[in-house]
């Protein structure tokens, strides 16, 4: 079973800047380039949401309120997969996930972003 670590968030003030890492580990090699991966997050009392996603040729796709300010991006080497989030705003508080689009593998600790001023 493949087992998904997420890293890199932290607290920063409202227009700061974090980038997200996601590791695999127990799947095959180049494993998110093989199916189409994304970025999800949950907020205090929310529901966990999608925030993009990023498939097997390496198109991106995002929900509209990050457009413009978050970059999914993927190291085939590194086996890692990234999301850039400038510019961030409070309501972009949560703990993000990766995970598979589809098919969705167990779900890693998460990583939390809490933006604040």
């Amino acid at each position: 079973q493949v087992q998904l670590v997420e890293s890199g968030g932290g607290s920063v003030q409202p227009g700061g800047s974090l980038r997200l890492s996601c590791a695999a580990s127990g799947g095959p090699d180049n494993i998110f380039a093989i199916d189409a991966m994304a970025w999800y997050r949950q907020a205090p009392g929310k529901q966990r949401e999608l925030v993009g996603s990023m498939d097997y040729r390496g198109a991106p796709v995002y929900i509209e309120s990050v457009k413009g300010r978050f970059t999914i991006s993927r190291d085939k080497a590194k086996n890692t997969f990234y999301l850039q989030m400038n510019n961030l705003k409070p309501e972009d508080t949560a703990v993000y996930y990766c995970n598979r689009l589809f098919n969705k593998w167990n779900w890693g600790q998460g990583t939390q972003v809490t933006v604040s001023s």
